[in-house]
Parts: C-alpha cells; sequence; structure tokens
C-alpha cells in the first residue's frame, strides 16, 4: 500500500503544527529528513530536518510509531513542529519528493479501519468528536471510540443469530418433541429487540443536536418581545427592537453557552399576516425554523391573546420539546394560563430579568444527555436500524402464518442491517462515502 502523508492541524498561527506519514516508507524518510538513524518507537526525539539541499527548515520533535502498534496499524512517524503554514508545508514539500503521496480526505482512519484497528462506528464517532459542539456530544462520543455502541451492537446481533438458529431448529426438528413455549420465546426476544431499537430510533433523532449544538426557535407575533429575549439571552443588541410591528423581517441566528450547551438560538420574524413580500418571505422562514428547530420558544404576551396568537399556538408541533414563554408580566398578567397546561410554562419580563428562561432551557438540556443510552451519531446508522426495524416487523408476519424460511430470512437481513453500524459487508461505496466527510490528516 502507497506511503502517505498530510498536515494533521487546522491552518493557521500556532504552537506546533503536525505532519503525519503512514505507510512502509515513513520511518525511511524520517531518517531521510533528520539524518539521524535512531528512532525507538514511541519515543519523542528532537531533531533538525533538513529539505534536499540539506538547508534546515526547522528544529521538530520526531516520534516513530512501530506497525501494527499505531492508529492506522501501519509504520507511522509525526513531525511535530512549528506552527503556522510555511514550516508544516515545507516539511510535508520535502516527504512527497520520496515516492509518498498526498492522503485523501479521511484516509488515515481508513486505513486504521481497513486493518482492523477501529471498527465503522468508532471512526464515525472520531469524525464527530473532531465537529461536535457540546461537552455531552465530547462525553458521548469518547464512550463511543472505546467501543460502547459496537457493543450493543454486538448484543442485538447475537440476539438476533440465536433467533435464528431457534427458528432452524424449528424447520428442521418439526417433527421432533420440542419445547412446547419455544415459539413464544422467539416472539417474546423478537419484540424486545424491537422495542429496545425503536426506542434508541426515538432517542438518537430527537437529541441529534447534542453533537452539531441543539437549535431553539423563538417565535411568537409581532411586539411580544422574541427580540427583547434574544438579546438579554445574549447579553448585546443582537436585534432591533421597535414598537413598529414587522421590524425583524428575517431569521436572525447566533451561538449562545447555557450552562454546558452551546445552542443555535433563532430569532424569527413576527407570525402575522404579512402586508408586503419580503414580510411574507420572512414568516415563512420562521414557519421553517419551528420544524427545524430542537426546542421551540413560544413568546405570548401576559396582557394579550389574540388570533394571531392562537394561529401561532396552532402551529406549535406537539412531538417538539415546547417551552412557553409568557413576556411583560411587569404589565400583570390578564391572559389565561390554563390554555398552556401541557407545556412548560415561564414567565418573564424581558426588560428586567430572564433568569427563568435560562433555568428552564438549561434543565430541557440537561434533560437531553441521556449518559446511560446508547446514541445512533449519523444518518448512516439510522438508515441501517431502520432497515433492520422494517425486516424484523415483516419477520413477524412470516413467524405467525408458520412460514419459518420467509422468518428466517427476514432475521438474516436483520442482522446484515445491524452490523452494518461496526462491521458493513458492502466495503468500498458506503467507505468512499463515509471517509470523505472527514478533514486531511485524519
Amino acid at each position: 500500500m502507497e506511503t502517505i502523508a498530510a498536515i494533521a492541524t487546522p491552518n493557521g498561527v500556532g504552537a506546533i503544527s503536525i505532519v503525519r506519514v503512514s505507510g512502509n516508507k515513513a520511518l525511511e524518510i524520517a531518517k531521510k529528513l533528520t539524518k539521524k538513524d535512531n528512532f525507538s518507537p514511541r519515543v519523542a526525539k528532537l531533531c533538525k530536518v533538513y529539505d534536499s539541499n540539506d538547508d534546515l527548515i526547522d528544529m521538530a520533535l520526531v516520534i516513530y510509531f512501530k506497525a501494527p502498534n499505531s492508529f492506522t496499524g501501519e509504520d507511522i512517524v509525526e513531525f511535530q513542529c512549528h506552527g503556522g503554514i510555511t514550516v508544516s508545508r515545507m516539511i510535508l514539500e520535502e516527504i512527497l519528493k520520496h515516492d509518498v503521496r498526498l492522503a485523501l480526505p479521511g484516509e488515515f482512519s481508513k486505513r486504521a479501519f481497513l486493518n482492523g484497528k477501529i471498527d465503522a462506528s468508532q471512526a464515525e464517532a472520531i469524525a464527530k468528536l473532531i465537529e461536535t459542539r457540546s461537552r455531552e456530544g465530547a462525553k458521548l462520543l469518547s464512550r463511543q471510540l472505546e467501543g460502547d455502541l459496537a457493543k450493543f451492537v454486538e448484543d442485538i446481533r447475537n440476539k438476533l443469530i440465536e433467533i435464528m438458529a431457534y427458528s432452524e431448529v424449528f424447520i428442521d426438528y418439526a417433527e421432533e418433541d420440542l419445547p412446547e413455549t419455544l415459539g413464544e420465546d422467539i416472539k417474546n426476544m423478537l419484540n424486545h429487540i424491537e422495542e429496545t431499537l425503536t426506542h434508541t430510533l426515538e432517542v438518537s433523532k430527537r437529541r441529534e443536536g447534542m453533537l452539531s449544538g441543539y437549535k431553539v426557535a423563538i417565535v411568537g407575533k409581532p411586539n411580544v418581545g422574541k427580540s427583547s429575549i434574544l438579546n438579554a439571552l445574549l447579553n448585546k443588541e443582537r436585534a432591533i427592537i421597535s414598537d413598529i410591528a414587522g421590524t425583524t423581517r428575517d431569521t436572525i441566528e447566533e451561538d449562545i453557552q447555557i450552562g454546558s450547551h452551546l445552542i443555535r438560538i433563532i430569532d424569527t420574524a413576527g407570525i402575522r399576516a404579512a402586508k408586503d413580500e419580503i414580510e411574507k418571505i420572512g414568516i415563512e422562514r420562521s414557519k421553517k425554523a419551528i420544524k427545524e428547530a430542537d426546542i421551540v420558544l413560544c413568546v405570548f404576551s401576559a396582557n394579550e391573546f389574540n388570533e394571531e396568537d392562537e394561529e401561532i399556538f396552532n402551529l406549535i408541533d406537539n412531538e417538539k420539546d415546547v417551552i412557553v414563554v409568557i413576556n411583560k408580566i411587569d404589565k400583570g398578567i390578564k391572559i389565561d394560563l390554563e390554555k398552556f397546561k401541557k407545556f412548560k410554562i415561564v414567565k418573564i419580563s424581558a426588560k428586567e430579568d430572564i433568569k427563568p428562561l435560562t433555568l428552564a432551557l438549561q434543565s430541557l438540556l440537561d434533560s437531553f444527555s441521556g449518559e446511560d443510552e446508547h446514541i445512533l451519531i449519523s444518518t448512516r446508522q439510522i438508515s441501517v436500524v431502520e432497515k433492520a426495524l422494517n425486516s424484523i416487523n415483516e419477520s413477524k408476519e412470516f413467524l405467525t402464518t408458520g412460514e419459518l424460511e420467509l422468518f428466517s430470512y427476514q432475521i438474516q437481513d436483520a442482522i446484515k442491517a445491524i452490523s452494518e453500524i461496526t462491521k458493513p459487508f458492502e466495503y468500498d461505496e458506503m467507505l468512499d462515502k463515509m471517509f470523505s466527510s472527514f478533514c486531511v490528516g485524519k
């Protein structure tokens, strides 16, 4: 396999840059560039690094990882040079002169997978760990790097194999004296697996924002104080505040830290019967923001509830996490709060104190953590679990009718599907698609 190289640190000014080389020629290249012969595995060595004209490039720490005890399972050498773009690029250019090619995005992780150093779930966890924007996400992904999801998948897989084995016993020994409860045992095991996977799927979809940052949309009619709430949360004048209805014409998005959670908060245009085309576009974007948000802050004025409020109230998706924010309580509460009793209600005055709202948000976000639950972290993983559930659901019909050959076929499909989370059967197309989203040098 070809020797590859790449800069493994992002562009920009910093204390250290890392140039990584993986393949059979890695150690040979390290010796040529440093003019040193003795490299002990996993020992950092301070070396002068030279170019092909014997001109000094830099003083760098050089670390040799001997195969198979390396990330990729191949010989790896890392040049830890002074930070900045120029020095690391000069070292990389010298490396590429020695019959080495530039690594493709994700190729180091791909080689680690192909060499059995990590499974597919761990590879995806690596990519997500680089991108995650929350502490909870980082903790979750660290557990998956240790094989937490892989163990969960293996347990489901083994149970499905056991079910298929029972089915084969029925087929091969139908005329023998088999336990009367065997069929019922298969059904119960299948139901338990289906419940487990369905729960995991639902939790994963609901907590997708744990990795990328939860989206929180502030919605309401014009002049209920949405922009005032945004400004108070950000502790700065981000949105224009005015008594003129329709001042906010488009969605405004900002990142904000609530407790240990980084969220993407979206202030939307007031929803009402639009008076012009621009405002109409803004209102349509507001409705879209409601659909895409993980949490909706639905804002109402404490002293008025009219037809526009009713329309907004009807837009609330009961399947979403909604906090009803009753604003302007400094002027007294005149509306009937009984209407909102099925939602979490927070009463504030955005001009005076929004602490009750931040506490409610933090409490809701903390409830999403689910440290003891298994979370699917990619569209690919969600897709294969849906495929497995579909096969399990179809298998039940054949189990009921006694068509055990077809039942076994569906269970086998479920096993193949769930196995794709860690060790997929179809390699090439899936690998290229999965690893192409990685950054270069990883």
